[in-house]
């Protein structure tokens, strides 16, 4: 019930919707109850059991004085017009009501679809902005079909399952308030014990409901997993057919696929089970009524006469079906309160990387960036142990070592992808824990050895972060990255479109473009993450010289498996197992004959 209620404030941005909602409805079933309650005077006067009125009471607000003026005037209408023009004007009165009552009741359902999509609106641009905000390491721990999975089918679960409820929502209590007040206002005692049924169906309703909602969890938390599958193999769908690995593959899925097929049978099963149990629930409960007030009527007590008695069946038979609605509401509610769960799970998640109150702006950088006794791990193991280092403006330094040193980790902290667990990083003798993140991450240009690059043009990948560019802007960031020529041999130029993640483009024109993206951005530091690590030679010479371009009169940390590209650092640091064990120039490294000259005779023998 607390995740429901937490849809409901969702409601709030479109409460003039919802209130217009609950007005059209109380003016529908106002308008059926009317046409319902005729029924109570006309039947006794037309069949006999009732005497023509021929004063009416006094007119005051009770049954007594609403169901004599009536039966006065249809007294009036038979004695001057005969009963056959009476039953006319009684049947044409009717369908005016019902012309109102269903009119008001597509008014109710017109200013709903702003509130249902609205809120679903709502509810996935917060998840996806959430999405935006959490910390890299939370990604690592979840697959990433299954995130998919919350944002797209739990979404639309929600507007299926809850928001399609709403108008059940809004019109069942209006509806059966209304008709229990003019219940009561019949027969104070055949009402009282027609509520005594009402919560016997409820609590019956609620056992198969919350049984609905483990399995519907159970469906949603699956439905995670294959999509994950789904996203696994379009990534690595080159792998799979080199390695004849399609039926496995395949065999995998369909398990998977079957697992969750059953379980949406058995979730299907019992949803569907809600209509035919609250058809039985309200028949029984009809039959029990007539039952106990048919006793009264034959009992000739006066409590209740045989057309008021007629009349209350009618009007408690219109209760039935706002009941049923509401229950099968109350299982679609239990579906969907299964993927607000999932949903919270990303809400609810804690976000790590937090800016400080009243965080420092910094838009320059003058002096030198400093690692101070820096130490991190991921969960238990230390990645980085102790680091010590200091960047001066407009020096560049390297970072070598074997795979799992902790390089990448180390160039990581500084745009507090990840915080560190010990030390300090600093930007002109700040912390960057005290610096707006935003500040913090315009200072830096990153290319990483993967070239992140989105389905649009040429121009928009280059423009990508940066606001207001002009052409010849992007133009000139390509001619620096090396860019340029090749843009202008595509169809549409930097109007071309590059596919899903570039995958029109070869490696080296992504890592240009990825280069060119940077020197757009014109930062202070540059991070470097093996750029050119996965290029053939003739791509490696094209890349390094948009490098070379990119690193003049700029603070750059480089880290590379290839020692030929760092030969002329102004630093290189050697890691291993989270450690510097060696810094130094190139010609100070080999010197000394240490891991440094190891990596490299290793790199020259190959």
């Amino acid at each position: 019930m607390k995740n429901f209620t937490k849809v409901i404030q969702y409601i709030l941005p479109y409460k003039y919707y919802a209130f217009s909602n609950l007005l059209f409805n109380l003016i529908a079933v106002i308008a059926s109850l009317f046409s319902l309650t005729m029924a109570i005077p006309f039947l006794g006067i037309l069949f006999g059991a009732q005497e023509l009125v021929e004063t009416p009471p006094e007119l005051e607000f009770s049954v007594e004085s609403i169901s004599g003026n009536f039966s006065h005037v249809l007294s009036r209408i038979i004695r001057n017009y005969g009963s056959d023009v009476a039953l006319g004007l009684i049947s044409i009165l009717i369908v005016i009501m019902t012309f109102f009552k269903t009119f008001f009741h597509y008014l109710s359902l017109y200013v709903l679809a702003p509130i249902r999509n609205g809120i679903v609106k709502d509810i996935r641009n917060k998840v996806y902005n959430k999405i935006l905000n959490l910390q890299l390491s939370y990604f690592s721990e979840e697959r990433k079909g299954d995130i998919i999975a919350r944002i797209t089918n739990d979404v639309q679960e929600i507007e299926w399952s809850i928001l399609s409820s709403f108008q059940v929502l809004s019109r069942v209590p209006i509806t059966m308030t209304i008709y229990l007040i003019s219940l009561f206002i019949i027969s104070v005692k055949l009402t009282l014990f027609a509520i005594v049924l009402l919560p016997i169906s409820g609590y019956i309703i609620g056992i198969v409901g919350r049984n609905l909602r483990k399995v519907s969890l159970k469906g949603q938390e699956k439905m995670g997993g294959l999509l994950s599958y789904i996203e696994e193999t379009l990534s690595g769908l080159r792998i799979i057919k080199a390695f004849n690995a399609e039926e496995s593959i395949y065999n995998r899925f369909e398990k998977e696929n079957d697992l969750y097929t059953r379980i949406m049978v058995k979730m299907f099963q019992r949803r569907y089970l809600a209509s035919p149990m609250s058809e039985l629930l309200g028949t029984m409960a009809i039959v029990i009524v007539m039952w106990f007030g048919g006793s009264i009527v034959l009992r000739e007590t006066g409590e209740l006469n045989s057309q008021v008695f007629i009349g209350y069946l009618i009007i408690f038979s219109q209760i039935i079906n706002p009941a049923k609605s509401f229950s099968t509401a109350y299982y679609n509610i239990q579906k969907g309160m299964a993927s607000i769960d999932r949903i919270n799970i990303i809400l609810n998640a804690e976000e790590n990387i937090l800016e400080i109150p009243n965080a420092k702006s910094k838009n320059d950088f003058t002096e030198s960036i400093e690692y101070r006794n820096v130490s991190f791990k991921y969960q238990k193991e230390e990645v980085l142990k102790n680091i010590n280092l200091k960047v001066e403006k407009g020096k560049t330094v390297a970072l070598v070592g074997q795979s799992g040193s902790g390089k990448s980790t180390l160039v990581d902290l500084l745009p507090r992808f990840y915080d560190v667990v010990g030390g300090d990083i600093l930007i002109d003798g700040i912390s960057i824990k005290k610096l707006k993140l935003i500040d913090l991450r315009d200072l830096m240009g990153i290319v990483n050895q993967e070239s992140i690059l989105f389905n649009d043009t040429l121009f928009n990948n280059i423009a990508f972060g940066s606001k207001n560019v002009a052409k010849e802007e992007v133009e000139a960031a390509a001619k620096v990255g090396n860019a340029h020529d090749f843009i202008m041999n595509t169809e549409k130029a930097y109007q071309t479109n590059i596919g899903d993640r570039g995958g029109k483009l070869s490696g080296g024109q992504r890592q240009r473009i990825s280069i060119a993206r940077a020197v757009l951005k014109n930062p202070p530091i540059l991070i470097l993450d093996e750029a050119t690590s996965s290029l053939d030679t003739e791509s490696e010479r094209l890349v390094q010289l948009a490098l070379y371009n990119l690193m003049k009169s700029r603070t750059s940390i480089v880290i590379a498996h290839r020692l030929s590209t760092v030969r002329d650092a102004d630093e290189i640091c050697v890691l291993h197992e989270g450690e510097i064990v060696e810094r130094g120039t190139h010609d100070e490294l080999m010197s000394i004959a240490g891991q440094y000259k190891k990596l490299h005779d290793l790199q020259m023998f190959s």
